[in-house]
């Protein structure tokens, strides 16, 4: 797995999908982190507290929103857990062979 071209992937097919908003972002890049965690093995266990303290979302409700948004626009594959002592699961898909090169040059705005 290459850290750089799976989050280059990623923020290529953000750019293009006009539902993700920075609620979604922040999710996956802490869902991302504890991928990261766990040696980038699926699937990863997630602590929902832990999860929302490190994307800064304070609302369960926009948690579960956004979880499962990402959930069916294909980012991650979700599989809950309604046990309270054990953690839901994530597949986090690998976005890094996705990555096409465009021959344009992109630069960053100020």
């Amino acid at each position: 797995m290459n850290y750089i071209k799976h989050l280059t992937a990623f923020y290529e097919k953000v750019a293009q999908d006009n539902t993700v908003n920075p609620s979604h972002i922040s999710l996956y890049l802490a869902l991302f982190q504890f991928w990261n965690f766990s040696r980038f093995r699926n699937p990863v266990s997630i602590s929902r507290d832990e999860v929302m303290r490190i994307s800064k979302i304070r609302s369960k409700a926009i948690y579960h929103k956004c979880l499962k948004n990402l959930h069916s626009s294909g980012y991650i594959d979700y599989q809950p857990s309604y046990n309270p002592f054990q953690g839901s699961q994530v597949v986090m898909l690998d976005f890094g062979g996705e990555l096409k090169c465009s021959g344009k040059k992109t630069r960053m705005r100020k």
